[in-house]
């Protein structure tokens, strides 16, 4: 949640000062540290997925299980870390719609349906479940970066400038009707 938060007030007051090469450089900037942040956890909790189940378990079943579960796990922290960016940047630029269509489309049309089809249906379990989640944050992701991706950073501060502007004509009339 940080890092969203983080990502969407750099580009939103990037766009808002009529900055969209900066906003489109704190984009790549922030994504950058999600994925290399993304990297050093996936390496940990695979380099100990073979002794982690050991913390809450000594029956080899739940150890074993523990250890088919972590790379899946792993992926899912992956990919989230990068959703909450992406999700980060569409707040920053207005985009709330879209982050909720993405958002809806992603767990309610794929990532639910194929979590209770693999879970129950197929009779993976957990396994299935969390597979749902993952492939609901990988189309999250994927949405989300092909908005970025095209964005009009120059379109998108102008629209930003403008919000802005009108903001401040609002706040001037309010003071004009109640003066102090």
């Amino acid at each position: 949640m940080v890092r969203g938060g983080s990502s969407c007030i750099r580009v939103s007051n990037e766009l808002g000062a009529g900055n969209p090469q900066v906003a489109k450089l704190a984009v790549y900037v922030i994504v950058g540290i999600a994925v290399a942040q993304g990297i050093v956890v996936v390496t940990v909790l695979l380099s100990v997925r073979k002794v982690l189940g050991r913390a809450f378990s000594s029956d080899p079943k739940i150890i074993s299980y523990a250890a088919s579960m972590i790379p899946i796990v792993a992926c899912g922290n992956f990919l989230d870390g990068l959703q909450c960016v992406l999700s980060g940047v569409a707040r920053g630029c207005g985009w709330q719609k879209i982050g909720a269509c993405v958002n809806l489309g992603s767990y309610y049309l794929v990532g639910v349906p194929l979590g209770l089809l693999l879970g129950f249906h197929f009779h993976i379990g957990g396994r299935g479940l969390w597979l749902g989640i993952v492939t609901a944050l990988a189309v999250q992701v994927l949405c989300l970066s092909l908005v970025t991706i095209f964005t009009n950073w120059d379109k998108e501060a102008k629209k930003a400038t403008k919000r802005v502007g009108s903001s401040d004509d609002q706040d001037d009339n309010v003071e004009q009707s109640n003066p102090k």
